[in-house]
């Protein structure tokens, strides 16, 4: 199904408030800054795209000096899947170096961990001084992967959510809120594509 011309409609309900996020990464933001107090080797790499959104808030969030770079890794086949493929791929590799930096992973979801697990092997294979995990979003149920989050902005249930950098299909990255996707958006009938 397509999405509406406006994409609340698309939505079931609203899991966590625009309000709710707001202070969340305000939180985080000043938590990260403590730990890597005096440390200007800090640098936050951002898993694209999911984690635009989160990773542009969190950095505005954070005293003191960080820098950026982004990554794009993929385990989802095609645009429009609800499921893990299970094989992770990079489409985007690091612009610099993080030889001996302190490398902090700006996640926007972990799911079933397996993608987060490869990343941060890949990275650490890259000699930093240390890789840490902030993800604005946790899926215990459907955790395949046990890893370390040293930061999480929210504990949500195993529902399908969209929002605040979280797509389906390339959509509703741009709502202000996380919100759980109506089934009819991401399912489909016999006969409908």
């Amino acid at each position: 199904m397509a999405a509406s011309q406006n994409p609340h409609d698309d939505i079931e309900s609203v899991l966590i408030t625009e309000a709710a996020i707001d202070a969340r990464v305000r939180e985080l933001g000043a938590e990260i800054g403590a730990a890597y107090t005096g440390n200007d080797s800090l640098i936050l790499v951002s898993v694209l795209k999911g984690a635009i959104v989160f990773v542009a808030d969190l950095m505005r969030a954070i005293p003191g000096n960080v820098q950026i770079d982004l990554m794009e890794v993929s385990s989802y086949d095609g645009g429009k899947s609800t499921e893990s493929s299970g094989t992770v791929r990079i489409l985007k590799d690091l612009s610099g170096t993080i030889e001996g930096r302190d490398v902090l992973i700006v996640e926007d979801i972990i799911d079933t961990g397996i993608t987060l697990n490869y990343l941060t092997n890949y990275l650490a294979g890259k000699n930093p001084r240390s890789v840490k995990i902030v993800t604005l979003l946790s899926k215990p149920a459907r955790r395949v992967v046990d890893i370390p989050v040293q930061w999480m902005g929210f504990e949500i249930p195993d529902k399908f959510v969209v929002g605040y950098g979280l797509d389906f299909g390339e959509q509703y990255r741009n709502l202000r809120y996380v919100g759980v996707l109506k089934p009819s958006m991401y399912t489909s009938t016999p006969g409908e594509e």
